[in-house]
């Protein structure tokens, strides 16, 4: 079983950063991919950005690839989600998910665990 939580979100004016965290316990976070998530009020949860357990390779929706930075500390247990230039469409309710094994996982179904998510208001 792995737990995770989710912290950083907020409201934040376009144009603005924040950077979301999330913390895992439970497993060794070493032997999981993760991934990060949003779900805005009506529409499905889609991937933004997901990692590999290592680090080295990374994935990211087109919406946020050169804005978006997902990294991970594994002697942390933390993985981050650095968001730049945000934009009024980058409202939702950002998920951390994990994934047993080894490589950039990047479908929802793929993942095992789910955080119970933060919130991320961006204003005009």
């Amino acid at each position: 079983q792995v737990q995770l939580v989710e912290s950083g979100g907020g409201l934040v004016q376009a144009g603005g950063s924040l950077r979301l965290s999330c913390a895992a316990s439970g497993r060794t976070f070493g032997s999981l991919a993760m991934g990060w998530f949003r779900q805005a009020p009506g529409k499905e949860r889609d991937l933004v950005a997901a990692i590999s357990w290592s680090g080295y390779t990374t994935h990211y929706a087109g919406s946020v690839k050169g804005r978006f930075t997902i990294s991970r500390d594994n002697a942390k247990n933390t993985v981050y989600l650095q968001m730049n230039s945000l934009k009024p469409d980058d409202t939702a309710v950002y998920y951390c998910a994990a994934a047993p094994g080894l490589g950039v996982v990047t479908m929802v179904r793929g993942y095992d665990y789910w955080g119970q998510g933060t919130q991320v208001t961006v204003s005009s």
